[in-house]
């Protein structure tokens, strides 16, 4: 537990056996739980985070290769059902630094932000350890994110995050992105939900990983999702009711008793009802979650 919170750090991974092991070591001893999602891996994944011998670890394993979106719709569902409070995301590539996890957890243990962000490009080393396009480009989408989405975010394209359930039991799961591009849908969803967003500095840790993020996926994926997330926004606002402007803000602060004690039927409740699926729900909280019987959230093989 961290300040007596109950956190769960997802790790979803795709071919990751060769770091998968260094980076389940790595996660602080204060983090309850471990949700890692093998996302259809050929290699041996599965086999290295059992070698791991990690008590506080479970392994979902998707049959096939769904994206890194899904990946996070799955260990979100499993990891809020098991109880936790605050869910933080550590991809299995070994990027995000276990040291700066804690920095993420405070706004939301505080009741100061719903959704913390790592920001690696306000780092005063971002410069010379970031290779030169990552740093150009993750820039450019950022800006991009800004005027997409409202939120006055500086690093979008950081995936090392954490998430309270009194924001993550609202959101539309099912509309999120699949595969990359997924940080910057699940930032305008966030957005749409008035939802609290924080930056918070990290170390940028790039060594001998491999990079899934291709040329297509900055010039063609994250364009296209960024353009939906816009008109989203457009729809949202009734096109340009009084008070809308295409600028910066930030979501309107909501006290932290007030955010903790909604409740509204959420539409992962109702794709319960449609599907069918068996809900779980954990003794004295709000958070219902479905989850069919192959343990992913319904719809999914």
């Amino acid at each position: 537990m961290w300040r007596d919170v109950q956190i769960a750090v997802i790790v979803p991974a795709y071919n990751e056996a060769r770091l998968i092991g260094a980076t389940l070591r790595g996660v602080p001893a204060y983090v309850d739980r471990i949700v890692v999602v093998d996302d259809g891996s050929a290699d041996d994944t599965a086999a290295e985070v059992a070698r791991a011998g990690d008590a506080r670890v479970s392994l979902v394993r998707h049959a096939h290769n769904q994206g890194v979106g899904q990946a996070l719709c799955t260990g979100y569902a499993h990891a809020f059902a098991e109880g936790a409070e605050i869910v933080a995301v550590m991809a299995g590539d070994g990027q995000m630094h276990p040291d700066d996890l804690a920095g993420l957890l405070d706004p939301l243990v505080a009741g100061e932000a719903d959704y913390a962000k790592g920001d690696r490009l306000s780092h005063p080393e971002a410069f010379v350890r970031m290779p030169l396009a990552r740093f150009v480009g993750n820039h450019v989408l950022s800006l991009a994110t800004r005027l997409a989405t409202g939120l006055a975010i500086r690093h979008s394209q950081c995936r090392y995050t954490a998430l309270h359930r009194r924001i993550g039991e609202h959101l539309p799961w099912q509309r999120l992105w699949r595969g990359y591009g997924y940080p910057n849908d699940l930032l305008g969803l966030l957005s749409r939900a008035e939802a609290r967003v924080a930056d918070v500095v990290v170390r940028p840790v790039y060594a001998d990983e491999d990079s899934g993020i291709r040329l297509r996926h900055a010039l063609l994926v994250i364009p296209y999702v960024l353009l939906n997330v816009w008109l989203r926004r457009l729809r949202a606002a009734s096109f340009w009711p009084s008070g809308w402007s295409l600028g910066f803000r930030s979501a309107p602060a909501l006290p932290p008793a007030a955010a903790s004690e909604r409740r509204v039927p959420s539409e992962l409740d109702a794709r319960a009802e449609n599907t069918g699926a068996r809900p779980h729900r954990d003794a004295g909280s709000p958070w219902t979650l479905a989850l069919g019987d192959n343990g992913l959230p319904p719809g999914e093989p």
